[in-house]
Parts: C-alpha cells; sequence; structure tokens
C-alpha cells in the first residue's frame, strides 16, 4: 500500500499574530507586520526594519524554566508545536513513541542566544579572551543547533527519527519534505515537522547590510516588503515559527482527523553556481518543480495556485518568474501566484513551514492570499501576482516553493484531501 502524509494539525507564530487563525487572519486582510526594529538598537544599520513577534512566553504558556533554558527560536517551536498538537486532536499518549518522529528546521539556530552570552563574556566585545564561568548552563545549547529539535521532541514526548534540517531559507520546506519521507518510507506514523528562526540580532543585520539584500526604506516599514514591485529594494528580515502535525493518510482517516492537506511531492536541487546568486533563466527551480510534479503525478494544467518564495529582491524574483515559465510552460499565466513575505518578512529557514501553513490553510478555505504592497509591476515580473486583496478562488493542488543562499531550490505540491477520495 502507497503511504502519504497529511495536514491534521497547524500551529504558528508569526510576525503580526501568534496563533493560526490570527495569522490567518492576518494574511487574508493583507495586513503587514513589518516596522522599526525594537529588540535591539538598530540605529547604526543600513537597513533598521524587521517583522518582529510580538511573543510573551510567559502568556504562551511556557514556564519560568523552560524560558530559562530556551533560546527565543526554541520558545517559537515549542508554542507551535503545542498549538498544532492540540489542532490534530491527537492523543500522543497513546501513540507509540518510537512511531512519533521530529524533523525541524533552522537557517542560523539559537543565534539570539549566542549574541547575547557572547556580549556578556567579551564584555561586549572589549575582551578578546573571555571567561567562561560567566556563560549559561546552557550554552552549549545555545551552539548546537539539533538543540531546536531536541526541544520539539521532549514537548511531544517523540522517541524516533529526530533531525535539525538547516539549508538556509528552504530549511522549513526540506524539514517538512523530510518528515513527509519519514512517513512515506515506513519509520514513523506522526511526524511533528515544521521549522523556526529567531535571528533578528546585531550580527544577522550587518550580515545582510553587508551584501545589501536587504530593504532600507526606514521611512516606511510598513510598506518595505513588496516583492515583483519595480520600486522594490530588497527583503524585509522576520523571524517566527511554523509546525505541522503530519500523519500517514490512512490512519489519520480511521481516527476522523480532520486534514487539511495531502503532501503529494517534494524536491529540492542545487544550482552549484553562486552562494548568493541566481541564473536568470531559473532553471534549477524549474528543475525543482519539475521532479515535485513528477513524484505527485500531476500536470501543469493541475496547478491552482502558486506561493512564490518571493523574497522581493529583483534577482530572486525575475528568476522565480522565469522558472515557473520554464516549469509551467502557458499554465503559468493563467494561475494565481503571491507572496505572503510582502506581509510577514523573510524569517530565513521559518519562513518555508509558515509558507506550507498558509497554503493548508488556503487549500481548506479556497481563498489565495495578496501580495501586499505590489502597486507597480516589474515588467518582468508579468505574472499574476494577487496585488493588495485577497481572492476567492477554486483550488484543488497548490505549489510552494523556496530559494536559499547556497543554490538551494525547493517544490512542494500539496492537495485538497477531496481530491484524493
Amino acid at each position: 500500500m502507497t503511504r502519504t502524509a497529511t495536514i491534521t494539525g497547524i500551529g504558528v507564530v508569526s510576525p503580526g499574530a501568534v496563533g493560526r487563525e490570527r495569522y490567518w487572519d492576518l494574511l487574508t486582510a493583507g495586513r503587514t507586520a513589518t516596522r522599526g526594529i525594537s529588540l535591539f538598537d538598530a540605529g547604526g544599520f543600513r537597513s533598521r526594519i524587521a517583522a518582529e513577534v510580538d511573543f510573551d512566553p510567559k502568556a504562551a504558556g511556557l514556564s519560568s524554566s523552560e524560558i530559562r533554558r530556551m533560546d527565543r527560536a526554541a520558545q517559537f517551536a515549542v508554542v507551535a508545536t503545542r498549538e498544532a498538537v492540540a489542532d490534530s486532536g491527537i492523543d500522543l499518549s497513546e501513540a507509540d513513541p518510537e512511531r512519533v518522529a521530529v524533523s525541524v528546521g533552522s537557517a542560523v539556530g539559537c543565534t539570539m542566544g549566542l549574541e547575547d552570552e557572547y556580549a556578556v563574556l567579551s564584555d561586549d566585545g572589549r575582551r578578546w579572551l573571555v571567561d567562561h564561568t560567566y556563560g549559561v548552563p546552557h550554552l552549549y545549547g545555545y551552539m548546537v543547533p539539533s538543540t531546536l529539535a531536541v526541544e520539539v521532541a521532549w514537548a511531544v514526548a517523540a522517541e524516533g527519527p529526530t533531525s535539525l534540517i538547516s539549508t538556509g531559507c528552504t530549511s522549513g520546506l526540506d524539514a517538512v519534505g523530510h518528515g513527509v519521507s519519514l512517513i512515506e518510507e515506513g519509520s514513523a506514523d506522526i511526524v511533528i515537522a515544521g521549522a523556526t528562526d529567531a535571528p533578528l540580532s546585531p550580527i544577522t543585520s550587518a550580515c545582510f547590510d553587508a551584501i545589501r539584500a536587504t530593504s532600507r526604506n526606514n521611512d516606511d516599514a510598513e510598506h518595505a516588503s513588496k516583492p515583483f514591485d519595480a520600486t522594490r529594494d530588497g527583503f524585509v528580515l522576520g523571524e517566527g515559527s511554523a509546525v505541522l502535525v503530519l500523519e500517514e493518510a490512512e490512519s489519520a482517516r480511521r481516527r476522523g482527523a480532520r486534514e487539511y492537506a495531502r503532501v503529494l511531492g517534494f524536491a529540492n536541487r542545487s544550482n552549484a553556481f553562486h552562494m548568493t546568486g541566481l541564473k536568470p533563466d531559473g532553471r534549477e527551480m524549474a528543475e525543482a518543480i519539475r521532479v515535485a510534479m513528477d513524484n505527485a503525478k500531476v500536470a501543469p494544467s493541475d496547478v491552482d495556485y502558486v506561493n512564490a518564495h518571493g523574497s522581493g529582491t529583483k534577482q530572486n524574483d525575475r528568476h522565480e518568474t522565469a522558472a515557473f515559465k520554464r516549469s509551467l510552460g502557458e499554465r503559468a499565466y493563467e494561475i494565481p501566484v503571491s507572496s505572503i513575505k510582502s506581509m510577514i518578512g523573510h524569517s530565513l529557514g521559518a519562513i518555508g513551514s509558515l509558507e506550507i501553513a498558509a497554503c493548508a490553510l488556503a487549500l481548506e478555505r479556497q481563498v489565495v492570499p495578496p501580495t501586499a504592497n505590489l502597486h507597480s509591476a516589474d515588467p518582468h515580473c508579468d505574472l499574476d501576482y494577487v496585488p493588495v486583496t485577497a481572492r476567492e478562488h477554486r483550488m484543488d493542488v497548490v505549489l510552494t516553493v523556496g530559494s536559499g543562499f547556497g543554490g538551494f531550490q525547493s517544490a512542494m505540491l500539496l492537495d485538497r484531501p477531496s481530491r484524493a477520495r
């Protein structure tokens, strides 16, 4: 029997919205969560804007000891995990813990915890030789990104395969793709899969300032993230987490689970070209899309919506537009395409899982989220990018894609469970 993964639970910690329903409301209203940075003094930086999460860990249900132990990224992941499990209605205490797996993605791990501790140990950078005795007991955990997956596994008492996937900005897509493969191959029946990143710190801002990838529209932060717009000038950093409960589809149906979407196909590729550069023809992303469609056994004519990577850099948006035309042919001109980064920024490794969550909700509710701030289309980006306003639209199959530093390109296809029946 062919095993298929289905999404039965969704948990979200996002800029502008903590919780799945608030997240969906933000997206469909076209509200933006980008603003001036408040988490640190960004006065000396080229880009001083970000999409921050208004997050109170105590109010979100974390204990004082958990707050003390966990980096902000881990806190996001655990809170999203608890929401996803509750949403799924599954009783994990009745599951075989060795058949419950965890797959978490993150691009930059525990960046905020590491930077804070370095500041303490080095006396704000004044000491070259640091005194380790001033470090917190959990400093080693901040050094090891797999801590994030461990925290999620502890939260659900999972004893099956547990992995941390770090492939830059495609980490969220790749982590869910890995979770799907665990179900398909029979290694797990339930997978807690998603991604988390909390990169809003001086070191991250300095790195992106150096390569001029982020927007410097500091005086109009609310409208700074504008993928596919002719006046865009880079992406806006974000943070957040989305976690999904993946189950083997037949098992989920037997227990009467609510299914948001099935995962039909996944593929990733690398361009072996440049750490940050993209070829304009979009060949590598197109190849990832083609293989994902082959795995899913769908044709371009079956695809009803595309969730774009849509970072808001000229290089990415043009590359991606070319990839859609190359892989979908004339159908690319007929399909609505949008980028939710226009509203919640680019949370690096976490964004892929946030986008999968948005796609699953879009399928269930038959609404395409808009591309906010898109008022003046780039003539090189000539597809239907759903500007400003959400759109009711009949959807059975959706495609979501990601592109990351290092040349990573990933694609995933989801469909409505009713389509299978």
